[in-house]
C-alpha cells in the first residue's frame, strides 16, 4: 500500500472534502517537498507517525490533552482519540480500521488508516477519475417479503423507497441520470441489487438507503463503505478472508471520499435531531459486489420510540433526501478538481 508521497508529485494541493460541512474549497500551500514519513511496525502493522501527518497535510498546530489529540490549520479540525478508533474531523465522527497508538510519547495511525481514509478525505482531488459521472443509481433497502425494520408506524421498505423517489426526482432536476434498483414494493436479492447496478456501463456512483433496528437506546446516523483489504467488517473479529480484494475495493478512496459528503450534508441538516454514530468499515454483500463507489446510508432508528416519530415526519425525510441530494453534487465537484502542477524549470 502506497503511502500519499508516493501517490503524488511534491505538490501539496489540498482540497478539503469537508467543505460540505460549509467549509470552502481551497489550496494549501503552493508547493512543498515531499516529508519523510515516520513509520514504526506495531503488532505487525505499519503505522505512521501523527507528526509526519501534520507535516505533509499542513496542519499548523497540534496539540494533546489526556487522550486526545488535536491537529489544526485554517480549514480543518482532527481529533483523535489515542487507544480508540474514532476520529473527528470537524466535527464528522470515522471510525479507524485499527487503534490510534502510542510509542513513548509519540502518536501513531495505522498506514491503512492514513491511506485509505485520511487521505482521500483531506485531498479528494488526488483520486483518478472520480468525478466524471452523471449517473446515480440508488438502492432502497428491503421491499416485498422482506420489510427490513418495523415499527407502529410502518417498514423500513416503505421508507427506503419513498426517501430514494424524493432524491431521485431532486437529482433528477439538477442534470443526473438516476436509476433505481426497486421503485415499488418487490422482493429483490442482495445478488440481484449487484447484478443491477453492475449492468450499469457509464460512470456512476451508488447509495444503498436504509433505517436501522437494534435495542430502544440505539440511535443516530451511521454511513457504511466497504472494507479495504485487510480490514474486517465494523464489530466483527478479522477472518483470513479479510485480506482478499473484492469487486468494490477498486473504488476505495472514492468510497471514503462520498460517504464523507453524504454522511456530514445529513449532520448538518438533521443538527439535534440525531445523533452522529460514524462512517464505518463493512463488508456487506452490495458494497462488495458493487463495481462503482459506493455507500450504504443507515438514516436512523426504527426502533427508538423518539427517533421512530422522527423518521415518519416529512420535515426529517427531507432533510435527509436534501442532504444525499447536495452532497452528491458536492462530491463530484471535489473529486473532478484536477491538483495543480508545478511550474516547469
Amino acid at each position: 500500500m502506497e503511502l500519499p508521497s508516493q501517490l503524488t508529485t511534491r505538490l501539496q494541493s489540498v482540497f478539503v472534502l469537508l467543505a460540505v460541512l460549509g467549509l470552502s474549497l481551497g489550496q494549501a500551500r503552493a508547493a512543498a517537498p515531499a516529508p519523510t514519513w515516520e513509520i514504526t511496525k506495531i503488532d505487525g502493522r505499519e503505522y505512521v507517525s501523527v507528526e509526519s501527518i501534520k507535516r505533509f497535510y499542513d496542519f499548523t498546530k497540534m496539540s494533546r490533552s489526556g487522550g486526545s489529540l488535536i491537529l489544526e490549520n485554517s480549514k480543518v479540525e482532527m481529533n483523535l482519540k489515542v487507544g480508540g478508533t474514532d476520529c473527528l474531523m470537524n466535527n464528522v465522527k470515522f471510525v479507524f480500521s485499527q487503534e490510534i497508538a502510542t510509542v513513548g510519547e509519540k502518536v501513531y495511525v495505522s498506514r491503512i488508516d492514513l491511506a485509505k481514509l485520511i487521505d482521500p478525505v483531506l485531498r479528494p482531488n488526488f483520486i483518478q477519475n472520480a468525478g466524471d459521472f452523471r449517473t446515480v443509481i440508488l438502492d432502497p433497502g428491503h421491499g416485498g417479503k422482506d420489510p427490513g425494520a418495523t415499527n407502529s408506524y410502518g417498514t423500513e421498505a416503505k421508507y427506503n423507497v419513498k426517501v430514494a423517489e424524493k432524491v431521485k426526482n431532486q437529482l433528477e432536476a439538477k442534470g443526473f441520470k438516476v436509476v433505481m434498483t426497486r421503485n415499488t414494493d418487490v422482493y429483490q436479492s442482495l445478488q440481484e441489487r449487484v447484478d443491477f447496478a453492475n449492468a450499469v456501463q457509464e460512470n456512476a456512483v451508488y447509495v444503498s438507503i436504509h433505517f436501522n433496528s437494534g435495542n430502544s437506546a440505539a440511535r443516530g446516523i451511521e454511513t457504511f463503505t466497504l472494507s479495504p483489504p485487510g480490514v474486517s467488517h465494523y464489530g466483527r473479529d478479522f477472518k483470513a478472508a479479510d485480506n482478499q480484494t473484492v469487486a468494490g475495493n477498486e473504488h476505495d478512496s472514492a468510497n471514503i471520499a462520498l460517504a464523507t459528503s453524504v454522511h456530514g450534508s445529513i449532520l448538518r441538516r438533521l443538527g439535534k435531531n440525531t445523533l452522529d454514530r460514524g462512517i464505518k468499515r463493512a463488508r456487506f454483500s452490495v458494497l462488495s459486489g458493487v463495481r462503482h463507489p459506493a455507500i450504504l446510508l443507515e438514516g436512523g432508528f426504527m426502533s427508538h420510540p423518539y427517533e421512530a416519530r422522527l423518521i415518519e415526519n416529512e420535515a426529517y425525510q427531507d432533510a435527509i433526501v436534501g442532504g444525499v441530494v447536495d452532497a452528491i453534487g458536492k462530491y463530484r465537484f471535489a473529486v473532478g478538481q484536477k491538483p495543480a502542477t508545478l511550474p516547469q524549470n
